[in-house]
């Protein structure tokens, strides 16, 4: 087997079952047999050019993100805003940690226990 057969094969497993697809929905989208689709996944068949396509737009992909050995670019840019938004709650939580809490539970609670 080569490593492009293996590398499609993870890709497109991986690919699917993100988009929530079924062996069986992918190959209804590109018109092909559920087998198929099957075969490629443990690397029996290499599909034609135009069946990458096909399957690449089912997946709402680029057809060179089939062979990429890395994180997908929109891995890549979820886990960047994923980083992003939890800096941005961390500034959040400890802001609002630092301003005083001025409810009525607040003061009634604390009344002269901090006083001299």
């Amino acid at each position: 087997m080569t490593a492009l057969r293996t590398i499609l094969a993870k890709n497109l497993k991986a690919y699917r079952s993100e988009m929530g697809f079924s062996q069986a929905k992918l190959a209804e989208l590109v018109g092909t047999a559920p087998n198929y689709i099957a075969m490629i996944e443990v690397r029996k068949r290499f599909p034609s050019d135009a069946m990458l396509e096909k399957i690449a737009t089912a997946l709402q992909r680029e057809p060179c993100e089939l062979f990429s050995m890395g994180s997908s670019p929109r891995k890549q840019l979820q886990e960047a805003l994923l980083v992003e938004f939890a800096e941005f709650l961390a500034l959040k939580l400890k802001g609002s940690l630092e301003e005083p809490c001025n409810t009525p539970c607040n003061t009634v609670a604390t009344k002269g226990v901090f006083d001299g």
